[in-house]
């Protein structure tokens, strides 16, 4: 039998994660509209926002394996959204960069994929979005120092 403790964090558990569930269900459908994935749309959108990046670093940033972030930047070099460059200082450093193509892509899409993630979160006001993503940043990065 769970204590109070325990069923108080296994109620917290499952409500983080149905809710988690379901807000990326909304971004998803948003995202296959356009033939992507939510990690491809990441990759993308991370390399929109931040710049270029080293591939072996992109996996960690948008959460996912090394491995699979190879397989991603192949199918967006496909799309023409990405293309990789070799870094002029060591040449064993492969960089992913977003074309043109993938920024005018980004910049298209965005503001409508930034509306349906809005919408989905709307079941909380302003004050409370602002409260839970203070404490679930606080939780991820305790539970991260703490794995």
């Amino acid at each position: 039998m769970p204590t109070n403790d325990q069923e108080r964090s296994l109620q917290l558990y499952i409500a983080l994660s149905r809710a988690s569930q379901w807000v990326n269900a909304h971004a998803d459908r948003d995202i296959k509209r356009f033939g992507m994935n939510r990690t491809e749309f990441g990759v993308l959108e991370l390399l929109y926002h931040k710049g270029s990046q080293p591939i072996q670093q992109i996996g960690s940033k948008v959460l996912m394996s090394s491995g699979n972030i190879t397989y991603v930047v192949d199918k967006l070099e496909r799309k023409r959204f990405v293309v990789r460059k070799t870094s002029t200082e060591d040449r064993r450093s492969v960089y992913a960069e977003i074309t043109d193509e993938g920024r005018a892509f980004i910049e298209e899409v965005f503001p409508g994929h930034a509306d349906v993630i809005e919408q989905a979160v709307g079941g909380l006001t302003a004050e409370e979005q602002l409260l839970a993503a203070r404490l679930l940043k606080k939780l991820g990065k305790y539970a991260q120092e703490t794995y």
